[in-house]
């Protein structure tokens, strides 16, 4: 047992020839790329990843900021808090100061943005809408004569072309069109 670990220790100390050290230390000292504009304003090139996000008010890591609960650490909190309730308290005082992050609007510009309604740039094709304008044209909302039509190609159950109708209907942009080209033909 003894045998393989000395030959996995000699197998990481090996040196490896096809590494160009220079070029993996300027890559190791190389900035992150920052797609996000309000993080690339605030970045501090002199202070480390971990730092300049913790001055944002953002999390480095996911998993530390949110940590799931193990059943392990709660036992022992209670355990904690019983012994802190039986000694005297005044003895005993934790007091935790929530450290505030000097660049907190970042957080708060970037929570705004996120929280922001989104353009719908979903659109059904074509084909797909003419045949969906048709079915209402033909059948109105009886979805089931709809999946017994001849130009019901694909097969599409009753439900299928509901669940597409209820998608049509929620495309504003495509939606008009069919609802100005029926008012057209329902004056002439």
């Amino acid at each position: 047992m003894k045998i393989k670990r000395i030959k996995k220790l000699k197998r990481k100390k090996k040196f490896n020839q096809n590494v160009n050290r220079k070029r993996l230390r300027d890559k190791l000292r190389k900035l992150p790329n920052i797609p996000c504009d309000e993080i690339k304003k605030e970045w501090e090139d002199t202070k480390s990843t971990h730092i300049n996000l913790k001055d944002m008010g953002l999390a480095y890591d996911a998993n530390q900021a949110v940590q799931i609960p193990n059943v392990k650490q709660e036992m022992l909190e209670k355990a904690k808090k019983i012994l802190m309730e039986s000694e005297d308290q005044s003895d005993n005082e934790n007091v935790k100061t929530g450290a505030t992050a000097s660049k907190s609007y970042v957080a708060n510009k970037l929570e705004a943005e996120a929280k922001a309604p989104r353009k719908r740039l979903l659109k059904l094709p074509k084909s797909q809408a003419e045949f969906l304008t048709y079915l209402i044209k033909q059948y109105g909302d009886d979805y089931k004569a709809m999946s017994r039509d001849k130009k019901n190609q694909y097969q599409l159950t009753w439900k299928q072309i509901r669940a597409k109708i209820k998608m049509f209907r929620g495309i504003p942009e495509q939606y008009k069109e069919y609802v100005e080209s029926s008012n057209a033909q329902d004056e002439s």
